[in-house]
């Protein structure tokens, strides 16, 4: 059993993302799982590209992509991904769309076939806080939940996918002010945890 676990790399004005920071942390199994771990660029196009390489290369039961949300309290298990970008600034590439479509002929959402409430539940069972969320946002972080579903759904159907976000880290609040932020390893223990329920998952499912 493999779970991939993907996070991003900093994007608009800051110079870490607590994602990728706190994949780069988990252990090389949960669980019985193996995890295999990818730093994916915030560019539209080239982060699915790179995370269906992954998948053909590594051929993982399941792909949990972790994500920035700068501002929020807790750790957020996204429920749904809707079929729009629009962006409040450029990617990394600078690419910068508004009202646009992931997938012409794509459904207008799709939901984590992630089991989000379990996910969440064991989060919370670690003493982190956690909470399901309807808004993965139309920037990169859905553009990926997006097509990480649409890609399992027409190729892969047997992957399980979803995402996660995850608050700034504390060195990210002290330059913002007055937001909220959460250490580097309460992140990585919720990951952990996430991971834990996905592979639980699995087991029930086999």
């Amino acid at each position: 059993m493999r779970i991939l676990v993907t996070g991003f790399d900093p994007f608009g004005d800051d110079t870490v993302n607590p994602s990728w920071q706190a994949v780069k942390r988990l252990p090389d199994r949960i669980a019985g799982a193996d995890i295999i771990r990818l730093e994916i660029p915030t560019v539209f196009g080239r982060s699915l590209e790179m995370i269906e390489k992954a998948i053909c290369d590594t051929g993982p039961d399941a792909v949990i992509s972790v994500g920035q949300a700068g501002g929020r309290p807790d750790i957020t298990v996204e429920r749904i991904a809707v079929n729009c970008i629009d962006c409040r600034i450029a990617d990394n590439e600078g690419t910068e769309l508004h009202d646009a479509k992931i997938r012409e002929d794509g459904p207008d959402a799709y939901f984590a076939s992630l089991p989000y409430r379990a996910v969440t539940q064991k989060i919370l069972e670690a003493g982190i806080p956690a909470s399901v969320s309807d808004t993965a946002g139309t920037f990169v972080c859905n553009y990926v939940m997006y097509g990480v579903r649409d890609l399992c759904t027409r190729k892969y159907p047997d992957i399980i996918s979803g995402f996660i976000h995850v608050p700034y880290l504390p060195s990210q609040a002290a330059e913002k002010g007055g937001v909220s932020s959460m250490s580097l390893d309460q992140i990585a223990a919720g990951l952990s945890a996430a991971c834990e329920a996905a592979a639980e998952y699995l087991k029930e499912r086999a």
